[in-house]
């Protein structure tokens, strides 16, 4: 047992490492809480399902329209430094909200404004943010930092909102806010007592538009890089917006109400944090190629099963193998990019990866939803999981050239093959 948990041991005798995940912890848990209290700040402004809509997709836009670009500056500048400066604006910016609510001047508008810089900061500090972790461990170790990451980011989801449940009634959603400003404090200073040292860089064009240019050519022609990013696009456009779509399945499925949507939502969260932990106790990169494959199969198998029941308890299982499996698709895809890519590309590639991951459901939701109004979310996702596994089928032949791109333990102090 004590062998099991070795990886996870070393990764935190790393000072850089360790000194990150203490400052994460609290900032993780304080957004979650600081999101639910957004979202209830907005519904007690507006009562407007609309407004609660735009206010929930307004840090979700910045992401989708900037990401390339946050890639560009994060490959040009120093990417702590720009982890930095975005941690201190997502602190200055709650503090303008918590002002403009004790000032009496808070209005949906101004909090859209002020939802929408949030939103810039993250896209450019997500960036920087992928840039740094590989820095803080040697490069046999990023799986296991970077899953432990994943882990922690999941496990915030349940702690901040439950959390966040206490908190309101008795201090409102100002207290959210209050512990926000706190964490994201704790992360900013903490950050500063790190000493990552600054990636070479390899001076190439300066114009904006050729640089995102060779960072998706990069991508395309990388023989390990290009498939991992394409398999995760096509489980994010087709099987992630599942995700938003909950609600409707507990209801109009299920025949249930918030407490069956809790179940289902809570099933998929600790499956997915499940397989964060079991990735990032695997403690090397070997294999993670095949756990790819693995999780892309499973998580349309999962779909499958969860949209041919009408039974609660049944959706619920395949609502954690769902999570479980689609998270081990992303989190081994992260790890196995974050190793292969050249520094002078990190940023680029690494803002591709999250412009797929927290953007493109977006645009699945609106084309599955719309199919689900026509034929019904059962019969749409049916639809949904089919494409993915045709997309699933169409790769599985590059299977093999992308474990030769991706082999680090036979070939861990050379490049990876283009």
């Amino acid at each position: 047992m004590n062998a099991r948990f070795q990886p996870v041991r070393e990764v935190f005798r790393h000072r850089n490492y360790a000194i990150f995940m203490l400052g994460l912890g609290p900032h993780a848990i304080s957004s979650w809480m600081y999101r639910v209290g957004i979202g209830w700040l907005a519904w007690e402004l507006t009562r407007s399902p609309v407004w609660l809509g735009v206010i929930a997709a307004a840090d979700l836009i910045p992401v989708l329209l900037l990401s390339p670009l946050a890639g560009v500056v994060t490959d040009r500048v120093t990417p702590m430094k720009l982890m930095l400066l975005t941690q201190w604006l997502q602190c200055a910016q709650c503090l303008a909200v918590v002002g403009a609510m004790l000032a009496g001047v808070m209005r949906i508008e101004l909090l859209l404004v002020l939802t929408l810089a949030l939103g810039v900061a993250q896209a450019f500090g997500s960036a920087a943010r992928h840039a740094t972790v590989p820095y803080t461990v040697p490069r046999p170790l990023v799986a296991t930092a970077v899953s432990l990451d994943s882990a922690l980011f999941q496990a915030s989801r349940f702690i901040g909102p439950a959390i966040a449940a206490l908190i309101i009634p008795v201090w409102g959603v100002l207290g959210t806010f209050i512990v926000h400003i706190a964490g994201t404090f704790i992360f900013s200073v903490m950050m500063h007592f790190m000493d990552v040292p600054p990636p070479e860089r390899k001076h190439g064009p300066r114009n904006f538009f050729s640089d995102i240019g060779d960072g998706v050519a990069y991508v395309r022609e990388h023989k390990g890089i290009g498939p991992l990013l394409v398999m995760l696009l096509a489980a994010s456009i087709c099987l992630r917006p599942i995700q938003d779509m909950l609600p409707g399945f507990a209801e109009a499925v299920f025949h249930s109400d918030a407490v069956g949507l809790a179940w289902l939502s809570s099933a998929m969260g600790v499956g997915a944090m499940l397989s964060a932990t079991v990735v990032a106790l695997q403690g090397r990169l070997s294999g993670l190629a095949n756990m790819t494959f693995v999780g892309l199969f499973g998580v349309v198998a999962a779909t499958y099963g969860f949209v041919s029941t009408n039974i609660l308890w049944v959706g619920v299982i395949f609502c954690a193998l769902s999570g479980y499996t689609l998270n081990t698709l992303s989190v081994s895809t992260q790890a196995l990019v974050q190793s292969a890519v050249e520094d002078s590309m990190r940023g680029r590639v690494m803002s591709l990866y999250t412009l797929i991951f927290r953007g493109t459901p977006a645009l699945g939701a609106l084309a599955f939803g719309g199919l689900a109004e026509i034929i019904g979310l059962r019969w749409s996702y049916a639809v949904a999981a089919t494409l993915c596994l045709v997309a699933s089928f169409w790769l599985l032949p590059r299977k093999d050239s992308m474990r030769v791109a991706l082999d680090f333990d036979r070939a861990a102090s050379r490049p990876p093959e283009k």
